[in-house]
């Protein structure tokens, strides 16, 4: 595995993971996600009171876990990058979403549909650009 690819691609597909995430799930989501919250008001913080630290290391983690997957898999096209990532991101999501849903009440089925077609689609887009990168470099 070529280490700049690595860490480049992770950089970079994190910094895309937090843009994405801020655009579809703290944008285009965020009412229809409140609004099939299954739990007591007050589950999802507001703006003033994210944990910013957590929020940006999140999304390193899910940048370089993506950019691990595509750089082992020696994917270096934009192409190849968002068909790996949506798959990568439909399996992570529906794994996560279903284990959540079977153990917190947070959300209904609907949100939780809704998160995994999200995700497969952020995911992917992450996959293209890394995958993008990994050819440039």
């Amino acid at each position: 595995m070529n280490s700049k690819k690595f860490l480049i691609g992770g950089i970079a597909g994190g910094i895309a993971f937090f843009l994405l995430g801020w655009l579809v799930w703290g944008m285009l989501l965020m009412d229809f996600m409140k609004s099939h919250s299954n739990s007591s008001s007050g589950v999802f913080r507001a703006d003033a009171d994210m944990i910013w630290w957590a929020m940006v290391v999140g999304n390193l983690a899910m940048g370089f876990l993506v950019s691990y997957v595509l750089s082992k898999a020696g994917i270096n096209t934009a192409a190849g990058g968002i068909t790996t990532g949506a798959v990568f991101g439909l399996l992570w999501a529906v794994a996560i979403d279903c284990m959540l849903y079977a153990q917190v009440n947070l959300y209904d089925t609907t949100s939780m549909i809704a998160d995994i077609g999200a995700s497969t689609v952020v995911t992917g887009i992450v996959g293209g650009i890394i995958g993008w990168i990994n050819g440039k470099l």
